[in-house]
């Protein structure tokens, strides 16, 4: 294999645009196959010039169409043209944009922020390239291959939803590109005729295995990766104007689809090797078994270290050891999703009676009684539209609940100036983008005898440094006094209509009862009863073992309170934030 075939560990670190030109030159050739691009970018002339190269690079006359984020299922996936169905007097069929883009690309504005349903229709679209459309009373299959450029602006923690990203197999960040911004390695007639050579480039049984050896290799499950690559691999094969994928194309592809979805797992112990059979065959004229398996081999180990080189050298310390991918439509953290009457974010339409304060959808409802309206007419002759009760459709709205993270924290003996540090440290970095993200921060310590709230819920980062300022510590452990205060502030948070998390920092030694005597044996009943108080409110939790050694009393407390427990004897503020972001986002 080349040395071009290898990507440096150090250019890794950063995205360049050379690999991000490429991407759009792959996406151009094979858009329906690879299934689209994951553009991690926010809004600007680079992203505008990756765009601009991905059209010109395309067919002219293909359908390219812009969804926004949080279009209804009318405008998603089409319905009943409710004008024209009124002027001709039969259902008129309307198609949505996934129809509308057949052969083309949606591009998916702000793809953070949509929803789980609406990621998974169009994942379904991807799957199967149909649309199937059964509302209005409307029964439909419209055809719709297309590819999808999802349009991430989110912040670090903010992602796609992983059904919409799973399917795209480029994933490119623009954010910290590096390198001047050349022309790309093909131009449009070189993606064209590779367009018409693609369905005659084949690739050999083994890079098949050696992509799937890859993925395994960096620890993805899914199988959609390593066949998206094999699509990324033979659009490599048709651009260089071959017909049979060579293991160059294997391993740019492997760098390119399977490199940013995994993290390299340990490689194995090398075993020792076999004694050789006397009748090995001469070193100097190998059989063909033996040729082919060592061809095969050298396949596999190139495309693995490949994939491995592309892997940016600090991902892993990036990486939080509690970290969650991210749920479709996930919210951040701000807050989970409620139902709300009248106020929010209107999410679509339901049949209900008309009552004070309810806001009638008029579009909806007249789309409803439309289909009805020739049957009526023969039952009821005269002019006009005939509606019914039951034609009403009513809008329903969700609102996104703030979030208060409360942190209960063991101010108590030696170490407790340190640990209360770290606290502090963590609320300021929390508060720095609470703005952004609505979030509250709360402090509750507790030592000696009883639990202080130090730090009321709040946005404000001057008031939280004043606060913090000078926080007591040293005295006794009363466990159960901090988790009583946090459940009742808790408590007090969920009435005000905000979501809390508590986040207790202790080694789970108690040695102080509820009611204030010195005595290890009921301190712990009484912390593991205020556990489960905590618990039965359905609060989450998080419980951070501030231990030299991780203590098995704070496992079983964090067990009580079904808390993730998260053993971080040396955790520094910034370790404590990464936490705390991971355990608010919602799985």
């Amino acid at each position: 294999m080349s040395d071009a075939a290898v990507p440096d560990p150090d250019a890794a670190a950063a995205p360049s645009w050379a690999e991000a030109a490429l991407a759009a030159c792959l996406l151009a050739t094979d858009p329906a196959g690879l299934g689209g691009a994951w553009l991690r970018a926010r809004p600007g002339p680079l992203r505008d010039r990756w765009l601009a190269l991905l059209r010109d690079l395309l067919p002219a006359g293909l359908p390219l169409r812009r969804l926004p984020p949080n279009a209804p299922d009318s405008r998603l996936l089409g319905g009943l043209d409710l004008g024209a169905t009124l002027r001709r007097g039969r259902p008129v069929v309307e198609r949505g944009v996934l129809a509308e883009t057949d052969g083309g690309v949606l591009l998916l504005a702000m793809a953070e922020r949509m929803e789980p349903g609406a990621a998974a229709r169009i994942a379904a679209v991807l799957d199967t390239g149909t649309v199937v459309l059964e509302r209005d009373g409307l029964a439909r299959r419209l055809p719709a291959r297309l590819a999808v450029v999802a349009l991430d602006e989110g912040l670090e923690d903010e992602r796609p939803p992983a059904a919409l990203t799973e399917r795209l197999a480029l994933p490119v960040a623009l954010d910290g590109v590096q390198g001047p911004l050349d022309a790309p390695p093909y131009d449009s007639a070189a993606v064209g005729a590779a367009r018409a050579l693609l369905p005659q480039v084949q690739a050999a049984p083994g890079v098949t295995e050696a992509l799937c050896k890859a993925a395994v290799q960096l620890g993805i499950a899914s199988l959609r990766p390593p066949l998206m690559a094999l699509r990324a691999a033979r659009a490599l094969a048709a651009l260089e104007g071959r017909l049979a994928v060579t293991p160059a194309d294997a391993s740019r592809a492997a760098a390119l689809v399977l490199s940013p979805r995994g993290v390299p797992m340990a490689a194995p112990s090398a075993e020792p090797e076999a004694e050789p059979p006397e009748d090995r065959p001469d070193p100097e004229d190998p059989g063909e078994e033996e040729t082919d398996e060592a061809a095969r081999r050298a396949l596999e180990e190139s495309v693995v270290a490949a994939a491995r080189a592309a892997i940016p050298a600090g991902l892993l310390a990036a990486l939080s050891p509690f970290a969650t991918p991210r749920g479709a439509g996930s919210a951040g953290r701000s807050g989970q999703p409620r139902r709300a009457a009248n106020r929010g974010q209107p999410i679509g339409t339901a049949p209900g009676e008309l009552r004070p304060g309810a806001r009638v959808s008029l579009v909806e409802t007249l789309r409803a009684a439309a289909p009805w309206q020739p049957l009526r007419r023969q039952a009821s002759p005269g002019p006009g539209l005939k509606l019914r009760k039951e034609d009403v459709r009513l809008v329903r709205f969700r609102q996104r609940t703030e979030t208060t993270a409360i942190f209960a924290v063991d101010a108590s003996g030696s170490s407790a100036l340190h640990r209360l540090a770290e606290a502090k440290g963590a609320v300021e970095l929390l508060l720095a983008d609470c703005y952004a993200r609505r979030d509250r921060v709360a402090v509750i310590a507790f030592r000696g005898t009883a639990a202080t709230l130090l730090l009321p819920p709040t946005t404000s980062l001057t008031r939280a440094k004043r606060g913090l300022a000078g926080l007591p510590g040293g005295g006794a452990t009363p466990i159960s006094a901090g988790l009583d205060a946090a459940t009742l502030l808790a408590a007090a948070e969920r009435r005000a209509g905000r979501t809390p998390l508590v986040v207790l920092l202790t080694d789970g030694r108690a040695n102080i009862a509820r009611d204030g005597t010195a005595d290890r044996a009921r301190a712990a009943d009484d912390a593991a009863e205020s556990a489960r108080r905590l618990r039965a409110t359905g609060t989450a939790s998080l419980l951070v073992d501030t231990a030299p050694r991780p203590q098995p009393a704070a496992a079983r407390l964090a067990a009580e309170m079904a808390a993730r427990y998260v053993p971080l004897p040396h955790a520094g503020a910034a370790a404590l934030s990464r936490t705390v972001r991971a355990t608010m986002a919602p799985s």
